[in-house]
């Protein structure tokens, strides 16, 4: 998973000025959609720039599913946030590999890219949850100027059942976008950017290419 600057014109919003200034070490709700069951948080830690955040998300799905949607990265700029370009890089093994993300910026700022070491702990039946997480590998690749490289991409996301049959996913995160940036519209993003992923993923993997495709996922994220 990741976070970058949205490709819209941003105009600086008093309340989410005032929303940094509030926010402390403890996490705060964002956003509650009942309706969607997405629920955001975030919080500002001592000794980072910008917020972090967290999802939670009731995806009606099971693991092959989703892991089809999370893999393909060819289509992430069908529902990710602000995606221009993804691609895979390195596959490592089963479990780990290297993809490239371009994302839009707001006009008046260079694009932002970034490639992201990806590992996954699949879910067994005795251990009935499923760990993703990604990290900036930032010298993994040459600079591309007028792109700028991504400084931190931290993510940690989690699969596990749900009584009702769905699967919860839950994501913790933090991202520095590098460059020079308003850190207003970096908190801007990382305010709706998780919202946006998620309502974006909960609808793709309602799709048949990704529900009754005949094929296995890229990477599979195990089995409950």
């Amino acid at each position: 998973m990741t976070l970058a600057l949205t490709g819209h014109t941003l105009a600086a919003n008093p309340d989410d000025e005032e929303l940094t200034v509030r926010l402390g070490s403890e996490w705060r709700l964002v956003k509650n959609d009942q309706s969607r069951d997405i629920r955001t948080w975030a919080k500002l830690e001592d000794g980072k720039r910008y917020r972090s955040f967290k999802i939670e998300v009731q995806l009606d799905a099971d693991l092959d599913t989703i892991a089809r949607v999370l893999f393909d990265f060819d289509n992430y700029p069908k529902w990710f946030w602000e995606v221009r370009e993804a691609k895979l890089l390195k596959t490592v093994s089963s479990t780990e590999h290297f993809t490239y993300i371009v994302h839009n910026a707001p006009l008046g700022l260079p694009d932002r890219d970034v490639i992201l070491h990806t590992t996954i702990e699949p879910a067994t039946p005795s251990r009935p949850l499923a760990l993703v997480k990604t990290h900036s590998a930032v010298n993994y690749l040459p600079a591309k100027p007028p792109l700028v490289r991504m400084l931190a991409e931290e993510t940690l996301v989690r699969f596990s059942p749900m009584p009702d049959g769905g699967i919860l996913m839950e994501v913790e995160g933090y991202v520095d976008p590098g460059g020079s940036a308003p850190i207003w519209a970096t908190n801007f993003v990382q305010r709706s950017a998780p919202y946006a992923i998620a309502a974006g993923i909960r609808r793709m993997v309602k799709l048949d290419a990704y529900r009754n495709p005949g094929t296995a996922p890229r990477y599979s994220l195990g089995r409950f």
